[in-house]
């Protein structure tokens, strides 16, 4: 310790003198000062909503998951560097939401998450903008509409098959909360993630701003009462009979000859349910039959003998080159007693990278060093709509097929049910991920698109999980899980009618922009009152002691 004499004490007299400002703090408060460890607390911070989704299915997380991110981010000292906390924590997010997909694309990853999370930039100074400081009660109150508008603008454009698709959207992680289903019938999964995003919002003024707290406490009462009115007012699915499906999940088969055994598998299986159960269909996963039926009329047999023996029709899918046209499609064929119905469903939305490469001159260095497809798989150009089990003098019923991840896009159930679909099902294959979080994901989604639609789904995959659910999202009977080879039936309720997002489609998405192009209005308002008008002169600057500066001294 260093000693001076002091000047008014007189000689002789000892003092200590101050200790530096920076002195003696605390590492974790250099932790915030510092940009690298601000920038791996954004990164810390954005993949934490992850733990809202299966396998952990932490529902009641996702509503404060973002608090610390937006945290961050208010107090980011610019616009700039909010920016850059919003692109950090969009490479977390990714990351930790697709984590599965590290063995197959490797360190690709990590590039496509940096893409990716740079949506989340303009995100990050939206934030900043209505909660930093201490922000008024008129401002507090329009950053519940704003921030959860900006961040489902995020997600709309990520949704984009291109970039990915609609994989780990905030609101599937409500799947299993019967009371925010009801909000998904109305508006979506866009409008539960509206929702989601308010209340960590509010939150974020609860901890952060004490003058704000009565409002911030409201403000998470109105989305709670806005969730009981609709679990009260929705309209509940109305029944309209039952149907019996079944599900033929093979399981894990691996090795040579993978194609036929699993094939052979899915026989076996699919004939034990040979008066066991009066069925009316049979669903069997995606790429559970390796050659085109045209081309190889022994398979289109057997699968017929299959159909006369349980009496219902089997719902295939043939991951094979076409005879009839060039490249290699993923196809629902409908097969009954005499054969192939002719109703057949291309896929249309395909999975980048697994299924095709984007800008595959490029990208194609991809296949190098991960899992990616070596050929392209070529698209469907329309939605298919089924009849099962018409007869002379009888209505079949009405089922339209999704193939693997088209079960996350809401877009494409909605438009099936739109054109008459009873029934959707969803034919899956998560085998190359059988020991991660995606299956669980995966399934979870036919809970979303259940709930938005009225109308049942059933997920049927290779190796798990296989699951089925009512009109209402519940889940009918109990799961296949990814330790299960078997074939279960489910008794699947059906409903008639339609939920109003059937009926008016994405409205949320829609009151997001309009939120957000009144906040652009307001902005372009002020700066333009804030403007001095032309010829006004200007006012001398001042000092900091506020004396003028005059011109020439």
């Amino acid at each position: 310790m260093r000693i001076a004499v002091g000047r008014r004490g007189g000689a002789g007299r000892l003092t200590v003198p101050p200790r530096r400002r920076d002195a003696g703090v605390s590492w974790w408060r250099d932790a915030g000062t510092s940009p690298w460890w601000r920038g791996a607390a954004a990164v810390a911070a954005g993949a934490l909503p992850a733990f809202a989704f299966p396998a952990p299915s932490l529902w009641w997380w996702a509503y404060v998951a973002l608090v610390p991110w937006m945290l961050l981010i208010r107090t980011a000292p610019t616009g700039r560097r909010a920016a850059l906390d919003g692109w950090l924590g969009g490479i977390g997010f990714m990351l930790a939401v697709h984590h599965w997909l590290m063995p197959s694309l490797h360190v690709f990853i990590v590039l496509l998450a940096a893409l990716l999370g740079a949506l989340w930039a303009p995100w990050g100074p939206l934030v900043r903008l209505m909660l930093a400081g201490a922000p008024s009660r008129a401002r507090a109150w329009a950053a519940l509409a704003v921030v959860p508008s900006g961040w489902l603008m995020v997600e709309l454009v990520r949704s984009w098959e291109g970039l990915g698709g609609p994989w780990g959207l905030l609101g599937a992680s409500q799947w299993q909360v019967p009371a925010v289903l009801r909000v998904a019938s109305l508006g979506g999964v866009w409008l539960v993630t509206l929702l989601v995003v308010a209340v960590n919002t509010a939150v974020v003024l609860l901890v952060s701003v004490r003058a704000l707290r009565v409002q911030a406490v409201a403000g998470i009462a109105v989305c709670a009462l806005a969730v009981g009115a609709a679990a009260w007012w929705a309209p509940a699915p109305r029944p309209s009979g039952q149907v019996r499906v079944a599900v033929v999940q093979p399981g894990v088969i691996d090795g040579a000859g993978g194609a036929e055994r699993r094939f052979a598998r899915g026989e076996e299986l699919t004939r034990g349910l040979a008066g066991r159960a009066d069925v009316d269909l049979v669903v069997w996963g995606e790429s559970s039959v390796g050659t085109d039926l045209s081309a190889r009329p022994e398979y289109t047999a057997r699968l017929s003998a299959l159909s006369r023996q349980v009496g219902a029709e089997v719902l295939v899918n043939v991951d094979a080159r076409r005879a009839d046209r060039p490249g290699i499609y993923k196809s629902s064929v409908l097969v009954g007693p005499r054969g192939t119905t002719g109703d057949r469903y291309d896929k249309m939305r395909l999975v980048p990278f697994g299924e095709y490469v984007p800008f595959r001159s490029v990208l194609g260095w991809a296949t190098s060093v991960g899992k990616a497809a070596q050929e392209d798989r070529r698209r469907g150009d329309r939605p298919v709509v089924m009849t099962v089990g018409e007869s002379p003098g009888q209505r079949g019923l009405r089922l339209g097929p999704l193939v693997c991840f088209e079960s996350a896009f809401p877009d494409m159930s909605r438009h099936l049910v739109r054109g008459g679909a009873q029934l959707l099902v969803a034919q899956s294959a998560t085998s190359t991920f059988q020991d991660s979080w995606a299956p669980g994901q995966h399934a979870s989604l036919a809970a979303l698109r259940a709930a938005e639609t009225g109308r049942p789904v059933a997920h049927a995959t290779l190796t798990g999980v296989s699951a089925v659910y009512g009109p209402d999202g519940g889940r009918v009977g109990a799961p296949l899980g990814t330790d299960r080879s078997g074939a279960e039936v489910y008794e699947v309720p059906l409903a008639g009618a339609t939920t109003p997002y059937v009926r008016f489609g994405d409205w949320a998405v829609y009151a997001a922009l309009a939120v957000l192009a009144g906040l652009g209005a307001v902005g372009t308002a002020r700066a333009v009152r804030r403007r001095p008008a032309p010829g006004t002169p200007v006012p001398p600057a001042r000092t900091a002691r506020g004396s003028r500066v005059r011109p020439g001294r």
